[in-house]
């Protein structure tokens, strides 16, 4: 039975516990109420982490180096732990270290610390055309001749009384680069964690030998009648979409954020991808195959459940492969699959993201 008097003093109970507990989420930066699904998570990007990123990203160094081709490459260090291997970033395509300061800061956090390149072609590295906007690579493996003179020589020069051995974590365009890498040169990485790697770009629905030869065709007809890169059809310089349009990642406060990061640095711009890029992803996707059995490190491959970028059927048919060759690399043969979550997992939401960066840690310290 129900008293009204009672009822109402419950009432007035629970709207003082509730502002209560809403005025400590304020003073603490806690999320209380986001459409991030985030409210349990401990890495949630509330005010107050975005500040202590701010404060953290201080005291990390920003560098560069020439290769030699004479291309200035951009990188950025958070080296403090020298009897502890470190993590190399390797972000995805258009991307620049400096979207990946919260999580350098959670990895810091974990007790890692990191290393984040920034490709030839894109961030604050060099670019490549004319036109600084275009997404071009002469050749791909151009990107792991980078990273392996950043790993083998630039490092070990100016961080000689650190730990030697490393983890790799790689995006989308940076697995197949972290990939490559490891294919070609001879190195210190412990193991690997791939997110979303581009093992194959997703063809859109329109079928891949047709795909192949349009791509084909207008990169020898590019090399033929011009000197400068062509875009690739519905190509162009813009390369942008709003949150609701966006297939990347679910969190709107981190598509915020990279936003006005690249609102406040234009240079960071990128915007899609020529002929040439493109022919050399598919050389590039052919060579992964044909050298896998040179992968002998253990590796994991963490796959977005709602992928719309890359290829989720060759990411799986790359572990069958990977796995036969390498025991020690995608368990059973089968990627890690984050159920529901897009390309960005690294970005995502935090019920997505917290499982990427767990999976990552504990793969990482599985191999210690």
């Amino acid at each position: 039975m129900n008293y009204p008097l009672q009822s109402a003093k419950i009432v007035v109970i629970k709207l003082k516990l509730f502002y209560a507990v809403v005025l400590l989420g304020l003073l603490l930066g806690t999320p209380l109420m986001a459409n991030d699904n985030n409210i349990e998570s401990k890495r949630a990007l509330t005010a107050a982490k975005e500040l202590t990123i701010a404060d953290f990203w201080k005291t990390v160094n920003h560098a560069s180096f020439e290769t030699e081709d004479s291309i200035t490459i951009a990188y950025a260090t958070n080296l403090k732990r020298p009897e502890k291997p470190f993590i190399v970033i390797v972000p995805g395509r258009s991307e620049s270290y400096l979207k990946y300061q919260e999580l350098a800061f959670d990895l810091d956090n974990l007790g890692y610390d990191s290393v984040i390149i920034d490709h030839r072609g894109q961030g604050l590295s060099a670019r490549l055309t004319p036109n600084r906007l275009q997404g071009y690579i002469k050749k791909f493996d151009h990107y792991a001749q980078d990273l392996n003179q950043l790993l083998s020589v630039v490092l070990p020069e100016q961080y000689p009384q650190h730990n030697k051995q490393a983890y790799m974590l790689a995006h989308s365009m940076g697995g197949a680069i972290a990939l490559r890498y490891l294919q070609l040169y001879p190195h210190n990485i412990k193991a690997l964690t791939l997110s979303s790697p581009m093992i194959a770009i997703s063809s859109g629905g329109t079928p891949k030998w047709l795909a192949k030869s349009l791509i084909k065709t207008g990169s020898t007809l590019n090399r033929w009648l011009s000197d400068n890169p062509w875009y690739f059809l519905g190509q162009n310089d813009i390369n942008k979409s709003t949150f609701e349009e966006n297939y990347l990642m679910h969190s709107a406060p981190r598509f915020e954020r990279f936003q006005a990061l690249y609102q406040a640095q234009p240079e960071l711009k990128l915007g899609g991808v020529t002929f040439t890029w493109l022919e050399q992803a598919i050389i590039n996707s052919d060579n992964l195959f044909k050298d896998i059995n040179k992968l002998s490190l253990p590796i994991q491959m963490l796959q977005a459940g709602n992928e719309l970028i890359v290829d989720n059927d060759a990411q799986l048919s790359f572990c069958q492969q990977l796995y036969k060759a390498n025991k020690s690399a995608c368990p059973e043969g089968k990627p890690v699959v984050i159920d529901g979550a897009y390309h960005e997992l690294y970005f995502e939401v935090d019920q997505y993201r917290d499982i990427a960066i767990d999976k990552t840690i504990a793969w990482f310290e599985l191999h210690q």
